[in-house]
């Protein structure tokens, strides 16, 4: 890009939604997928799209998550022109906090931003699954002369009230902004992606820190006080797969999604200019037994399948044992099923083990989380 671009991840959410699965593990260090934690996926957009300057912000069970992100290798961010950096609330005169808000988060690495020289910065969540390149995008912003563009996607008129909703005039031009309404204007729903111009984010941050009745947030704070302001806010229209999983029923959904269908998003298509990249644990070979069968399922390296697994997505080394059922299962790394246990509709968190017979949530379509260990 021949202007400096630098991405920002917000991945310091507590997550306590996902229950269990964040007790010890970051949000976004959570297993998606068979073989990929959720991360990945902005990461490796970015990477796809020649950013090469990123700062993930991480706060809540860092130490897990920056264990994971390593050096920024996984996703080709490691080389002499990439510089990959993990940025957690500093020690300050004031004291060690964590960051209030989103914005908060930004605000507090105004100074790592001035240091990139950044002209434009992306600003993405590290809690979504989406597969996409920001090019367009950004290109999008610079054309249109826009202080802010918003990445937007069309969401059921009945979910509408669960997300910041745009109104958009007939040149895409963001008029209102609903932050979670009751009753929704439009079901154009902003995706937590932004592209802002530098200069004019710096002086906005630079204002809401000196504000004591803001939330530091950018869709209750900033995007507001950009309308109200008449700043040039843009709306990008996005097409293609995209969910926040920061739910169990969500995250389950979207296991099923890839699992059921990989048109939503191919995982699998090839092109290596849009590939989702991730570690590789060296897992021993998928192993299916003679009774065994795995049907509308993923399953990574290192799995042992000898009972039936349907619609599930199987994490490495996970162990399905003889005359075991499981349906519409995310099973994750390590967990072990055994002898004739049966199981439907649940996420089995790392480890846990299920014991022989047993028969757990087989007549409901409600969504549950086992999470127990040997």
């Amino acid at each position: 890009m021949n202007n400096k671009v630098v991405a920002m991840i917000l991945a310091g959410g507590k997550g306590t939604r996902l229950e269990s699965l964040t007790k010890k593990v970051a949000k976004p260090a959570v297993s998606f997928a068979a073989r990929y934690r959720i991360i990945d996926f902005p990461l490796s957009n970015c990477a796809n799209s020649g950013i090469n300057t990123i700062g993930v912000l991480t706060q809540y069970e860092s130490t897990s998550l920056d264990s994971y992100l390593g050096n920024g290798e996984k996703w080709g961010l490691n080389g002499v022109h990439a510089l990959m950096a993990t940025l957690s609330p500093k020690q300050t005169e004031e004291g060690s906090n964590w960051y209030k808000g989103t914005a908060d988060a930004i605000s507090r690495n105004i100074d790592f931003l001035d240091n990139m020289e950044a002209d434009y910065v992306l600003i993405l969540s590290g809690d979504h699954i989406y597969k996409t390149k920001y090019n367009d995008m950004i290109d999008l912003h610079i054309s249109s002369g826009a202080d802010v563009t918003i990445s937007c996607i069309e969401v059921d008129p009945s979910e509408a009230s669960r997300f910041g909703i745009v109104i958009t005039d007939e040149k895409d031009r963001i008029v209102e902004f609903q932050e979670k309404p009751r009753k929704p204007k439009s079901n154009l729903a902003s995706m937590g992606v932004y592209v802002f111009t530098w200069k004019v984010l710096s002086k906005l941050l630079k204002e809401d820190m000196k504000n004591e009745n803001s939330s530091h947030d950018f869709g209750k704070d900033i995007i507001p006080a950009m309308l109200a302001s008449n700043k040039k806010i843009q709306a990008y229209r996005f097409k293609g797969y995209w969910r926040d999983v920061g739910t169990i029923a969500s995250l389950h959904q979207a296991n099923m999604d890839i699992a059921l269908d990989r048109h939503l998003m191919d995982l699998y298509d090839g092109d290596l200019s849009t590939r989702i990249y991730s570690e590789d644990p060296s897992s021993v070979p998928q192993y299916v037994g003679p009774e065994g069968s795995v049907t509308r399922s993923i399953a990574n390296q290192g799995a042992i399948i000898l009972g039936k697994a349907d619609c599930c997505v199987i994490s490495s080394d996970a162990v399905l044992e003889e005359k075991t059922v499981c349906k519409n299962c995310v099973i994750m790394e390590g967990a072990r099923i055994k002898v004739g246990a049966h199981v439907s509709n649940a996420i089995i968190s790392a480890g846990t083990v299920i014991e022989e017979n047993e028969r757990i949530n087989l007549n409901s379509k409600e969504i549950v989380l086992i999470s127990r260990k040997a």
